[in-house]
């Protein structure tokens, strides 16, 4: 049995929990969005090199190199083409 002491700190966890996951998701009308050329211009101005293009939580998600050779998996902002979230991919196909 939960004690009602513990319900505070609990829905707090439940919060940062779910604010956190949103920070990952885009909510943005697709009336907004930018077409996925315009991707792949912001992208070869950064010197990358993509390899896949797809839609996730409602936000592009682009797998590719960068100009090193790195590979990488980036989540971006479909209006304003801002990266959200960016990782190295170290395994291999």
């Amino acid at each position: 049995m939960m004690k009602t002491g513990m319900l505070p700190i609990l829905a707090l966890a439940v919060m940062a929990a779910t604010s956190a996951q949103a920070k990952d998701d885009c909510d943005v009308s697709i009336g907004s969005w930018k077409a996925r050329e315009a991707v792949r211009a912001m992208a070869e101005e950064r010197g990358w090199t993509l390899k896949r293009i797809k839609i996730d939580d409602g936000c592009y998600e682009v797998y590719g190199t960068d100009n090193s050779g790195r590979r990488f998996e980036a989540k971006i902002d479909p209006a304003t083409l801002e990266i959200i979230k960016i990782e190295e991919r170290r395994e291999h196909r």
